[in-house]
């Protein structure tokens, strides 16, 4: 048997000082996450971080740099969790589009009022990406590669 992380790409989007998150519901228990999803076959990495970010969020999101790149190996599993984060902007709200299965909400929460749900977040890459976003970590999505 040959394993493989499961890649999945994530938005860490900030406004006025607050972070877009989703409230959903991950195998009967509610949790915060940032916008975030797998990568489909044939998806590049923008793609899919915009694709995820519209459908959790109902708000267009542009990415404009890599944010980090994560690998959680999920605790009382075989899981393995390869995170591609992003930052970029927001270009409008769909605010009537109906969002993805389990997604119960979206927040606008600051770093404080996030820290303070820190038991409710869905892994512990919640909060780090909220930290290296906040200490300036960025880089060029030129480092993407897309064949």
């Amino acid at each position: 048997m040959i394993w493989k992380p499961n890649v999945t790409v994530a938005a860490v989007v900030e406004r006025d000082g607050r972070f877009l998150v989703v409230e959903e519901d991950s195998d009967g228990e509610i949790v915060l996450n940032q916008p975030a999803g797998h990568l489909d076959a044939g998806e590049s990495l923008a793609n899919a971080v915009a694709r995820e970010t519209v459908e959790e969020t109902g708000w267009r999101f542009a990415p404009r740099a890599l944010l980090g790149i994560y690998c959680w190996p999920k605790p009382g599993s075989d899981t393995t969790y390869l995170r591609f984060a992003f930052t970029g902007e927001l270009l409008s709200h769909e605010a009537d589009r109906p969002l993805d299965t389990g997604i119960l909400r979206t927040l606008w929460l600051t770093p404080d009022e996030l820290r303070a749900e820190r038991a409710r977040h869905r892994s512990p890459l919640v909060e780090r990406c909220v930290d290296d976003y906040l200490a300036g970590q960025r880089y060029s999505l030129d480092l993407l590669k897309d064949y």
